[in-house]
């Protein structure tokens, strides 16, 4: 195994664990929260560094992110495990895995590399289960990727610390946050974590020179207030900014949440209608495809600049980060740097 980065030891063998907000203490023989940093007679250990339970190949645009190289692919990778234990996780086949029984493959920083630039891939993406907890992993990988010129993206709930967000600053290009709700009793009973946290890394992110965009998914009787969601919208303008990418996505039952309907259309309209009469520049639906709320439009003068069908993207009226009707600049990441 290898040894973790971002903990200190503590009294008779312990450690405590710096990595994310729950800053775990753990004693010799035991795992974090997580269920994959393990103590080990005082030593802590990264125990799925170079395992992976998932790759792939996927549209940017199905992360969702719309404003980071847009219309390119991203190699995409999974682990197990996650700080978070929400009961509507889509992926909780993955992050509820426990290590003894998972199904990992071994995948080297320099291969995953490798295959992200075979694949024809702009960008790696560390997705499908909390990128936070593979620290070590991701931060040897994107080295290398940022190296061969390539995007590299956290996929993440944001409850990373800051100590450990400063340290992946250098090589981390784009940070795609759940913001889940705009509630600490959503965050404790739903999630198993809290809201401000999230708040402070995204705000970081941005502060850092990530490119941030959020996404809240929008649950029947739980967070789709209107008041909740204006709170959320605003705090964003004010926080990261007029032109952050919010996506407002639709809900569908999964897990140990199934005694709630889908989030009617018309909710997720009514809150796009509404953050762009607060001033928000780049709202978008998810979760329902082929919608024009998917589009992207200019903020000064209503053009198309991007169409989007599903996870297919088309440029329309945007020329690299202009828009051709009005030469409105608009904040697009198009290439690496």
């Amino acid at each position: 195994m290898h040894e973790a980065l971002q903990y200190q030891k503590a009294q008779e063998g312990g450690v405590k664990c710096s990595l994310c907000n729950h800053r775990c203490v753990i004693n010799s023989g035991k795992h974090g929260i997580c269920g994959v940093r393990f103590n080990e007679n005082g030593t802590l250990y990264a125990a799925t560094y170079g395992k992976i339970s998932a790759e792939a190949v996927d549209p940017i645009e199905k992360k969702p992110l719309f404003h980071f190289l847009p219309g390119t692919l991203s190699y995409s990778l999974g682990g197990i495990g996650c700080n978070f234990h929400c009961q509507h996780c889509q992926n909780w086949h993955i992050s509820r895995a426990v290590l003894e029984k998972a199904a990992l493959r071994d995948l080297s920083p320099e291969e995953g590399v490798r295959r992200a630039a075979a694949s024809g891939s702009a960008s790696i993406s560390w997705t499908y289960n909390e990128p936070t907890i593979w620290h070590e992993y991701t931060l040897d990988m994107g080295a290398l990727a940022r190296a061969q010129g390539l995007g590299t993206i956290y996929i993440t709930n944001g409850y990373i610390t800051e100590e450990a967000l400063r340290e992946l600053a250098p090589m981390l290009g784009a940070f795609r946050v759940d913001i889940k709700a705009f509630s600490d009793d959503f965050y404790k009973k739903i999630c198993g974590a809290r809201l401000q946290p999230v708040l402070d890394s995204a705000a970081l992110a941005r502060t850092l020179g990530m490119h941030v965009e959020t996404v809240t998914l929008v649950i029947p009787g739980l967070n789709d207030t209107m008041e909740e969601m204006e709170s959320l919208i605003r705090w964003v303008i004010e926080h990261l900014g007029p032109s952050t990418p919010m996506h407002f996505s639709r809900f569908h039952p999964d897990y140990k949440m199934t005694d709630r309907s889908a989030t009617p259309v018309a909710v997720l309209e009514k809150i796009y209608t509404r953050a762009k009469e607060l001033g928000l520049k780049f709202p978008y639906l998810g979760n329902v495809f082929n919608h024009q709320f998917e589009n992207t439009y200019c903020p000064v003068c209503g053009a198309l600049l991007i169409e989007r069908q599903g996870f297919v993207s088309r440029c329309k009226e945007l020329d690299g980060q202009e828009c051709k009707n009005c030469g409105e600049k608009i904040e697009i990441i198009t290439h690496v740097t």
